[in-house]
């Protein structure tokens, strides 16, 4: 009987990298402290309509695969009707080969929905029928207990509320879900048509009143800090091309936010010296509440400006930047280590060309305070495959501790994403058990298992200190 192509060691090629994944990564928790989950999907415990909703909805991976198989926009975010998009996605998949949607796309379809089929348009009407006729039994809280999530860390801007995580809290859901801070438009200062609207919108989530001076933008983003603090967040995030640390006093700070707020565009430099300051505030209350900051480096947003224009952002036009990254990011954390007010930080860049950069610049600042403060993060966007996870994994062990890394996130907007853990784990244990057979690590499956079991989930969940057990903190 031929083996079917997702099956228990898939990616697992020696004997010594099955005993490490059925022993000791399989069965770990899944932690995932960040993601682009919608909050009120959770908190409705929401019904997907179809397979395409769930499968298709708002991936914009799958939707640059389908446009580069040449496959009309209205198939990707268009008109088509659900059934149409889930055709020519069977269509494509047969293309993405050597792709990791490839590998995904066939994983997510065999773990959620018990389906072996190879994707193709002739299994196309086989997989919609069996995949829909188990929907109804997969409300979003079903799928986060039959992957056994522990933790979600969905992405939060200041200006949202938070009362959809408080009905998440009211729920009943075993999961724990908490806000993660993003303040990224509150640096848009050379926009001012985007940052004067949102400034209004931020102290309306408040509670606030008009934002007229610098001090009350401060002021109003603190409240909103400690609001997300008192729900229980305890990280935040900053999607920048790359990290600022330009001089910069207050009172030019307050020049240039009145400057924007009376319609002025900041020029670059103006905008790098206000964002660089108030980088730094926010990340000395992140240290002084004992939060994570995380920065998410090196991504080159909005390339197709038609694109953008007609479908707007997060829709698969993004792409990997070439930004010089070490003087500045060196500089910003010396300036809160400084003070001694560096919170523990997670680093991502989107250039594989910075692997070594990043991995090398956590050892910088590490005090011996907290095992593994400074986290060359898991590999992100482009790099969250199974080549770029062995760079990262390569240039972690060979810079740092491989045992303190807190491991894989999502990184998704979809609830079949889960799957992003189990590949990460068998890409993990894989490259372990190798070296293991080689003679490169150890032949103790205790030790090495140890590590694995650690990086799947017990070092997120010690870093970052979000209760798993007890009530949500009041």
């Amino acid at each position: 009987m031929t083996k079917p192509f997702i099956h228990d060691d898939f990616l697992l090629q020696s004997d010594a990298a099955r005993a490490l994944y059925h022993t000791y990564a399989a069965a770990e928790p899944i932690y995932d402290y960040h993601c682009h989950l919608p909050p009120s999907q959770i908190a409705d415990n929401h019904q997907f309509a179809d397979l395409s909703e769930i499968w298709l909805g708002g991936d914009h991976y799958k939707w640059r695969a389908l446009r580069a198989n040449g496959v009309a926009e209205r198939f990707c975010t268009g008109d088509a009707t659900p059934r149409e998009k889930h055709e020519a996605w069977c269509a494509t998949v047969p293309y993405t080969l050597r792709n990791p949607l490839y590998h995904w796309s066939h994983l997510e379809l065999k773990r959620y929905f018990g389906l072996e089929a190879t994707i193709n348009p002739s299994s196309a009407q086989e997989i919609w029928q069996q995949a829909n006729a188990k929907l109804p039994t997969m409300r979003v809280h079903d799928i986060l207990a039959a992957n056994r999530v522990a933790v979600i860390c969905t992405t939060d801007d200041p200006a949202d509320s938070l009362e959809t995580h408080r009905r998440i809290r009211k729920s009943g859901l075993t999961t724990r879900v908490y806000p993660t801070f993003r303040p990224d438009k509150a640096f848009l200062v050379h926009q001012p048509a985007i940052f004067n609207p949102y400034l209004e919108k931020l102290a309306g989530a408040a509670g606030a009143g008009t934002i007229k001076s610098f001090d009350d933008f401060l002021a109003t983003l603190k409240r909103r800090h400690d609001d997300f603090h008192a729900i229980g967040g305890r990280l935040s995030d900053h999607g920048l091309e790359n990290a600022w640390a330009e001089p910069c006093t207050a009172a030019e700070a307050g020049a240039i936010f009145a400057a924007a707020r009376q319609g002025r565009a900041a020029t670059r430099e103006e905008g790098a010296r206000f964002s660089s300051y108030l980088m730094l505030v926010l990340g000395r209350w992140d240290a002084a509440r004992g939060w994570t900051k995380q920065l998410h480096l090196g991504a080159l947003r909005g390339n197709n400006t038609r694109q953008l224009q007609k479908l707007g952002p997060d829709t698969g036009f993004d792409s990997i930047g070439d930004f010089g990254q070490a003087r500045g990011l060196s500089r910003y954390l010396d300036a809160l280590d400084a003070t001694d007010e560096l919170p523990r930080t997670v680093l991502y860049n989107l250039n594989p060309a910075d692997n070594y950069v990043f991995a090398a610049m956590t050892g910088n600042f590490q005090d011996g305070s907290i095992a593994g403060k400074l986290q060359f993060g898991s590999g992100w966007w482009f790099l969250d495959q199974k080549e770029a996870m062995e760079w990262q994994l390569n240039a972690l062990s060979n810079n740092g501790l491989l045992r303190r890394f807190v491991g894989m996130l999502t990184d998704s907007r979809s609830f079949l994403s889960y799957t992003r853990h189990e590949y990460f784990r068998r890409v993990l244990c894989n490259l372990l058990g190798a070296e293991m057979e080689r003679g490169e690590l150890p032949a103790e499956q205790a030790l090495v298992g140890a590590l694995v079991r650690e990086v799947c989930f017990s070092n997120a969940r010690n870093y970052f200190r979000l209760d798993l057990a007890a009530p949500y903190a009041s």
